[in-house]
């Protein structure tokens, strides 16, 4: 098991970047998959993107593909997504989590960090 915290979030200009960062704790972290979802108001929980525990697998929701970049640095235990282009539909709760394995289920992920705030103005 892992705990995770998100950081990163803040208000940026429609067309701006951001990056999000998500630390881990614990050990296993090398071969635990990592995921990114977010959460707009008034709206259910949606998959954003994930990177596999083993090798370089990443994988993207439409919405975001493109845009988005998810990487990781297993020595600082810490996943990240890179944001850019962003728009006022961008706007929600980003939350990190950890799953097993790479998924875009949310149902597979079983540990989730607390969420930071992203805001998109026009």
């Amino acid at each position: 098991q892992v705990h995770l915290v998100e950081s990163g979030g803040g208000l940026v200009q429609a067309g701006g970047s951001l990056r999000l960062s998500c630390t881990a704790s614990g050990r296993t972290f090398s071969n635990y998959a990592m995921g990114w979802f977010r959460q707009a108001p008034g709206k259910e929980r949606e998959f954003v993107a994930t990177t596999g525990g083993i090798g370089d697998r990443t994988l993207y929701a439409d919405s975001v593909k493109g845009r988005f970049t998810i990487s990781r640095d297993n020595a600082k235990k810490t996943v990240y997504l890179e944001m850019n282009s962003l728009s006022p539909e961008d706007t929600a709760i980003y939350y990190c989590a950890g799953a097993i394995f790479a998924s875009t289920i949310e149902s597979m992920y079983k540990d989730w960090g607390q969420g930071t705030q992203v805001t998109v103005s026009s």
